[in-house]
């Protein structure tokens, strides 16, 4: 998929809530800066700075824009309307890499206690249990479920270290969606997502949005956990090389932890989107 394909693709470019009447917010998407903000009965408005007009929506807490005609609506989900749940929006952590590296970073699970040590994992509680990853066709979607893997700290309402149960999915090549075991109500799940903006093939915000079953933790405890745990990743991310993500298998050698990694490149291999990738010459 080439930058005239992904521009019609949705993208998060901003919290709807920073957004305020007579405000204007510039920001980039796939190499075009573009302007937001609201008109007069307060709907978001977004056009290039050339002044060609965006589509826009809102949902998830986030503006949302399209630079051409959308292929498809937006990726549903459904926790985010769920009774109970507390609805956060992390912000973004601008990133130097490929849009495809932040999300291959939120599918990793081997490197939790390296990178984010007594936290989400610790040695010598390094193991990767086997799991399951399928594409599925119905709504081409990745997914991968039976993950499980012991963690010391898996939220910030958890009160000690458990073995937290994981899924994980994949709607769109720029956006991951984490369903992970909820402390204070078993049974449920909490919901971690990243919203990937491209501001070029490698040059990212990662916008971090969370809908989580915590009515005890203060808002801005939540977003500095997150926050936390990202900014670990951040020098990970940025010392990869390549950058762009590689899908030729031949161009990195893949262990068993990472059949995630290798089912995404797959999947963006069959999609054809190759904006923020690397592929070997014909």
């Amino acid at each position: 998929m080439s930058i005239e394909q992904a521009r019609k693709d949705w993208y998060a470019v901003a919290i709807a809530d920073s957004l305020e009447l007579n405000s204007v917010i510039e920001t980039t998407l796939l190499e075009t800066g573009i302007r937001l903000g609201r008109d007069a009965d307060g709907d978001i408005q977004i056009e290039t700075l050339e002044g060609r007009p965006c589509t826009a929506q809102v949902r998830y807490g986030h503006v949302w824009a399209c630079l051409d005609s959308p292929r498809a609506d937006l990726f549903d989900i459904p926790e985010a309307s769920q009774p109970g749940r507390t609805l956060v929006d992390c912000g973004a952590v601008r990133v130097r890499c490929s849009p495809l590296r932040a999300v291959e970073n939120f599918l990793d699970i081997a490197h939790f206690p390296y990178v984010h040590t007594d936290i989400l994992g610790s040695e010598p509680h390094t193991e990767v249990e086997r799991y399951r990853v399928e594409i599925r066709e119905e709504t081409d979607e990745v997914w991968a479920t039976d993950v499980r893997f012991f963690q010391p700290q898996a939220a910030k309402s958890a009160a000690g270290g458990i073995t937290t149960h994981y899924m994980y999915r994949v709607p769109v090549p720029t956006t991951a969606i984490l369903y992970k075991t909820c402390p204070p109500r078993p049974g449920e799940w909490d919901v971690i997502a990243i919203f990937v903006q491209p501001l070029s093939e490698d040059l990212s915000d990662v916008w971090a949005w969370m809908a989580l079953f915590d009515d005890e933790t203060q808002k801005a405890d939540l977003i500095q956990f997150q926050q936390m745990i990202f900014l670990q990743d951040r020098s990970i991310l940025e010392n990869q090389v390549p950058k762009r993500l590689p899908l030729d298998p031949k161009m990195e050698i893949p262990t068993r932890a990472d059949l995630t990694s290798v089912t995404y490149r797959r999947w963006l291999r069959q999609r054809g989107h190759t904006y923020g990738a690397l592929t070997l010459p014909l």
